[in-house]
């Protein structure tokens, strides 16, 4: 049987995509300072949505302690499920499925922001020039879960067509993992088990929430830090979060953002990662990580490397980029057969 191709359908959970390319979430600064969708944003979505296997929006805090910037798209109150209304009617009439990223800051926000001091699982500051956090609570701790359900319930009132949680990039659940950020003595801390428990209370309460819609999680697969997540660890998440009911796994990597310095230049360089999360579960895994050209996006598909390709900063810079890579293969393939 030949290997798939780019532009081939795939299936994450009941979700059934026409090809296998993905706009990852980026964030816009389009929104309102109160986190509600704008035309603008509409208007951004809307230009890249053609011809895209998935959309997968901004991440959206889901309480206002995780906000990381001022206008940051929000999904913490049903006030603003109208405006996401908006946003996925005008999605897919453009025939593109799409999804919620869901997230909290922790403590890479200020103050100034979120309006009160960040919260951390540990008070780890996350650099010099960054407030020290408050250790949350353990009753604080039950209490995000349930803001993340309550997002995820947004999510799916608002026509979602799939959630995806963010554990990546050193925001509030990498923190969990993270043994750089989380010195916890109690049952959220310490050993991998106890760390991952908080993510994995999450991924049960979205899972409920959301029923028989896609549920996607966004993983660092190495914190690129001494002493951080290492990748073996990563494999134990993702077969967790697998048995936890996560239909796909998001493969991106580092505790200081999605573009470590030392990996810029190459594409494909979260792929390796991705690579080897594959090698351990049985569903949909997406790479990322500076792809440019379809040709390249293709082949990683092909060697069967990933199952999807997420392409980010080519998508800012040319709108068209999926209409493009799209009929640029086809030709290809018309050509080949002539």
């Amino acid at each position: 049987m030949p290997m798939p191709t780019l532009l081939d359908p795939i299936e994450i959970g009941l979700l059934r995509l026409k090809n296998r390319i993905v706009m990852p979430p980026m964030a816009t600064g389009l929104a309102t300072t109160e986190g509600a969708v704008t035309d603008e944003l509409i208007k951004h979505y809307v230009r890249r949505a053609k011809a895209l296997g998935l959309l997968i929006i901004e991440h959206s805090y889901v309480e206002r302690r995780g906000k990381l910037s001022s206008q940051q798209l929000g999904i913490f109150h049903d006030n603003l499920i109208p405006g996401l209304i908006k946003l996925t009617a005008r999605v897919h009439a453009a025939g593109t499925p799409i999804a919620m990223q869901i997230n909290h800051a922790g403590r890479v926000t200020t103050s100034e922001i979120c309006g009160a001091q960040p919260v951390a699982p540990s008070p780890i500051s996350h650099s010099e020039e960054h407030e020290t956090p408050r250790a949350l609570s353990k009753e604080e701790i039950e209490g995000l879960v349930e803001a993340f359900g309550y997002a995820a319930r947004r999510a799916v009132e608002s026509g979602f067509d799939a959630v995806e949680i963010h554990g990546a990039h050193g925001f509030l659940l990498n923190q969990f993992f993270s043994p750089l950020s989380n010195k916890r003595g109690d049952e959220y801390g310490g050993r991998l088990e106890d760390r991952m428990r908080f993510p994995l209370q999450v991924v049960n309460r979205v899972k409920r929430k959301i029923g028989n819609l896609s549920l996607l999680y966004r993983l660092s697969a190495d914190d690129m830090k001494l002493g951080g997540v290492s990748l073996d660890e990563s494999k134990v998440v993702a077969q967790r979060l697998v048995e936890k009911g996560v239909d796909a796994i998001d493969v991106s990597g580092g505790m200081i953002g999605s573009r470590p310095e030392m990996l810029q230049g190459t594409q494909g360089y979260f792929v390796p990662l991705a690579e080897e999360i594959k090698s351990v579960v049985d569903v949909p895994v997406i790479g990322v990580g500076g792809i440019k050209t379809a040709e390249f996006a293709n082949e990683i598909i092909v060697r069967g490397r990933t199952d999807l390709i997420a392409v980010g900063r080519a998508f800012l810079a040319d709108a068209e980029w999926a209409s493009k890579a799209v009929g640029d293969m086809r030709a290809r393939v018309k050509g080949s057969k002539e």
